[in-house]
């Protein structure tokens, strides 16, 4: 769903780039509450995987492809704010290096593919476990309705800038109608893909799940006839816990490698919904090049190598490893600023004691 150039007029498009700045504001400060030891070194992660499966385009309709957008999961995984944070670094990297989204449309895309979805499907996911079973196979159910519903709600949001700033003249009822029918089909590989994934992650390490925290019941113990609390399990030794830590680092690491390096060459070729829809009616009259078309990975495809299998999986790689640096990057300065602000509001009494 990734906007180019020319569909969206300039004044919308700066509009909607203000909102995205603000959001990107409100996003580094709140990630700053969600971000901890646990989920710090994760959300690096997240970013670099949500961009290798959105190489994967899977066929939903003829002629037409889809792939993750990856709000929900991010949500979920690490929290909404640090969420959007994800999906803005995979936009960022993806309309820079691979010209994939346009650079004047990057306010549109972060509004739609990052603010939206997260919002949404975090709000939907959480009204979810409020009523579900406390279980984390619910928190996998939840996850699934939360990433189906997120789909047609980037499509609800594309089709209404578009009625305000669209650049050709075609009637917003056929739009939407093209726009939410397609997006709904989409919207089950990426529920089936998000709550997979949240799945096997609950499996191995459900205490990094930020979406799952808070929802463990105490075991019961029958002592006398009656049920009391058993005494809460002991932490687990910080060593181990690193271990663990860097061993579900690794594997999601490798996985995304193998994705994008591999995998995704035998993606769908087929338009994803918003291209097969802008053809279709004739949105995209107006489209215009991309300012970074003549990058050496644009189009997922690296410059001057021919075979097709050996470039995109090297582009894909690429991506991957940019990505997770990135995106690490801005979590750990992100996550340094807390540890900052928590020492020096430790220290502020006995300054004052003084």
């Amino acid at each position: 769903m990734h906007v180019p150039d020319g569909f969206i007029d300039a004044p919308t498009s700066a509009a909607t780039g203000v909102i995205a700045a603000g959001a990107l504001a409100v996003s580094l400060r709140g990630a700053r509450r969600e971000l901890d030891e646990r989920t710090a070194p994760l959300a690096g992660l997240v970013a670099a995987f949500i961009f290798a499966v959105q190489m994967l385009n899977f066929p939903v309709a003829a002629g037409t492809s889809g792939h993750l957008l990856g709000g929900a999961l991010a949500a979920i995984l690490v929290g909404p704010y640090t969420g959007v944070l994800c999906v803005s670094v995979v936009l960022l990297m993806q309309g820079i290096l691979f010209a994939d989204g346009g650079l004047t449309a990057l306010g549109v895309n972060i509004t739609d593919m990052a603010i939206v979805t997260t919002v949404v499907s975090y709000a939907v996911f959480r009204g979810l476990v409020k009523v579900l079973p406390r279980r984390r196979r619910s928190v996998t159910v939840a996850s699934f309705v939360a990433a189906l519903l997120s789909v047609p709600a980037a499509a609800v949001a594309f089709t209404l800038i578009y009625a305000v700033g669209g650049t050709t003249d075609v009637p917003i009822g056929k739009v939407a109608t093209a726009m939410i029918g397609v997006h709904v089909l989409i919207g089950i590989g990426e529920a089936v893909i998000t709550a997979l994934t949240v799945g096997a992650v609950i499996a191995v390490r459900p205490d990094l799940v930020y979406g799952a925290r808070g929802l463990r019941q105490r075991l019961k113990l029958r002592v006398g006839g009656e049920l009391v609390d058993a005494p809460a399990a002991a932490p687990e030794p910080a060593p181990a816990a690193a271990r663990s830590h860097r061993k579900l680092w690794i594997t999601g690491l490798v996985t995304s490698l193998v994705l994008a390096g591999f995998v995704s060459f035998y993606a769908s070729a087929s338009p994803d919904g918003l291209e097969k829809v802008a053809h279709d009616k004739g949105i995209d009259k107006k489209e215009e090049k991309h300012a970074a078309s003549d990058s050496p990975l644009a189009d997922y495809g690296v410059k001057d190598i021919s075979d097709a299998r050996l470039s995109g999986g090297l582009a894909g790689v690429i991506g991957v490893g940019v990505t997770v640096v990135v995106g690490s990057s801005v979590f750990w300065v992100v996550r340094r600023r807390r540890t900052a602000s928590e020492t020096a509001e430790s220290s502020t009494p006995s300054s004052q004691a003084v």
